[in-house]
This record gives C-alpha cells, structure tokens and sequence, in this order.
C-alpha cells in the first residue's frame, strides 16, 4: 500500500463526508493506494456515526473510536498503529488542511528520500489570538529542538512508515514529533509550505491551556532527551553545587564564631540557610543515584530485549 492516511478529530460531522471525498478526488487522480484511517477521539456529536456510514461504501476506511477524550496525541499514536501504508500522512478534519498536498507529500518522502516533512501554514486564516501565540510558541521549539521548521504544530505531515513504528506520541507531544523524531536518529526532516483553508463548520479547538500544556511538554520532552540516560548529571552536579554553598557558610559561621566573635550559631538566620541548603543538595545528589540506577536497568532490559529479538530473527531466518 502506497498511503495511509491517518485523521484525529473531535466533534466534526459536518465536515467528514467532504474531506472523505476530497481524499478520494485527489487519490485516484494521483493514482495512489490508500487507507483512510479515523480516530474518533470521544466525540459527542454524531461524528462517529457518519464513519460508520462512511466506512460502508468504502472499503480503504478503518476506524478508531475513543469512549472519552484522550487528545490528539492519544488519537494519533492508535492510528499509527494500524497504519500499514509506505508513506503515512497525518491531517486534520476541520478542512482546514488540504488534500490536494498529500501527491506533492508522498513524493518528497519517496524520492526525495526525507524521513518526514512537515507542513508550513505561511499564509494562515486563524484569528490573531491564536495566531501570535503559535509564531511565539514555534520560536521557542525552534530555538531548543535546532530543528529548522516554521510551523511544527502543522496537522499536516507525511512520515515514513517505519519511523512512525519506532516512536510513541502522549500527552500533548504531537507538536513535537519532529524533535522525537530527531532524537530517535530520524534527522532528514523537511518543510513544505501548504495551503490552511477557512475553517468551514465548527470552531478551534485551540485555546490557551493548550498553549500552556504545549510549553511544559517541551520542557518536559527536552529534559528527557538530555539527561534520561544519565539523569545523575543534571541532579548530581545540581546536588553538589547546593551542598556546597551550605557547607561553605557552615564553614564561614564556625570560623566567625571561634576566631571573630563569640555567639550561638544558631541565632543566626544564615545558619539554617546553610544548613537548608546541604539538605537539599544531599537530596537532589540521592535523587541523581537512584534516577540513575533506574535508567541502567531500563537499559540493561531494552538491551536484553534487543538481542532476544534479534536471535528470533535469526532462528527464523536458518528455518526458512
């Protein structure tokens, strides 16, 4: 199969019966075998029945059906999946995002020989309150990840099969599949500009929590990434630093009290800042030892499965 075609979506009934034969225009003109993937992310509308209508007359349709929101991430990472296609293509339902790329799309992954390419909304037909926050947002992303993308929270993607097998999307992490991507040894990543249509039906589903949720998963996803595999660098260092400064006043108030000036140490507010701090740096130290015993053993168990896997393989490969 040449394209899976995988759709998230909350709440859209309206625009589901047009996008389902916007991609069916656009597939057969580009001669493409395809499968339509819906995830059903716990609508409340009747947009699960119209999949089920839809998924009747076509036979390239499969569908996904969440009990209660999960968030997009969830929604994509299921589709994922089940995603059987060489190319996987990942698009809103809103008809915000155009069919009319996924040939162009398709393209780039297979001659072109990118590992993903992510769409750019240049010209976008979004109110400015989620406009500015988004340009602000991608700044940011753009200027931890090093990755050089405009617009990284674009619905409008296209990733080959195998890097989409080899990655987990949680949380609100679906904006950061590029650096996910990255740190997982996918780094030929490209940028096509899109066309972003009007919204049609419905609303936005933006809104600044998420702004809020997004900017604290990158701080969360760019700390795994740095310091997962040896969390007793950040902690430890972090650790010996704050002890140290303790330790430095414990040692400057013994010698004011012995050689300078006769009083309790006690009295002192700076003794129980000094004593606060060696507390906490011994704590952030023991935090670093056994974050760190954790990830060898995470290791040690990923490494163990590894070489399971690759004597299975190899047994069956004699067999044959």
């Amino acid at each position: 199969m040449d394209v899976s075609i995988v759709v998230p979506l909350l709440n859209e009934e309206e625009s589901l019966p047009e996008l389902a034969a916007w991609i069916d225009k656009v597939g057969v003109a580009a001669q493409l075998s395809y499968e339509v993937i819906f995830v059903d992310d716990g609508s409340t509308d009747n947009s699960w029945k119209v999949i089920q209508h839809i998924a009747q007359s076509r036979k390239n349709v499969k569908a996904i059906r969440f009990r209660r929101n999960y968030g997009k991430s969830a929604a994509l990472n299921e589709g994922f999946k089940i995603a059987e296609g060489e190319v996987v293509i990942t698009m809103d339902a809103d008809l915000q995002d155009s069919p009319e790329e996924i040939p162009e799309l398709v393209q780039m992954i297979r001659e072109q020989d990118f590992d993903m390419v992510s769409g750019w909304k240049k010209k976008r037909h979004d109110p400015i309150g989620k406009t500015v926050p988004s340009k602000f947002f991608n700044w940011t992303t753009r200027k931890i990840s090093k990755i050089k993308l405009h617009d990284f929270n674009c619905g409008l993607k296209a990733y080959k099969n195998e890097l989409i097998k080899n990655i987990e999307v949680h949380g609100e992490m679906h904006r950061y599949i590029p650096l996910i991507a990255k740190w997982a040894g996918y780094t030929k990543i490209g940028e096509k500009v899109v066309q972003h249509q009007e919204r049609k039906f419905g609303h936005t589903k933006f809104g600044m929590s998420r702004f809020i949720k997004g900017f604290l998963d990158l701080l969360s996803i760019t700390f795994v990434a740095k310091f997962g595999k040896r969390p007793m660098h950040l902690f430890g260092a972090l650790g010996s630093i704050v002890f140290s400064f303790g330790f430095l006043i414990a040692g400057y108030l013994a010698y004011a009290k012995f050689f300078m000036a006769a009083y309790r140490m006690t009295e002192r507010p700076l003794f129980y800042f000094g004593l606060l701090a060696m507390v906490i740096g011994v704590q952030l130290f023991l935090t670093g030892f056994l974050a760190e015993l954790i990830s060898l053993q995470s290791r040690d168990r990923q490494e163990y499965l590894y070489k399971e896997a690759l004597n299975i393989q190899q047994e069956n490969i004699q067999k044959k």
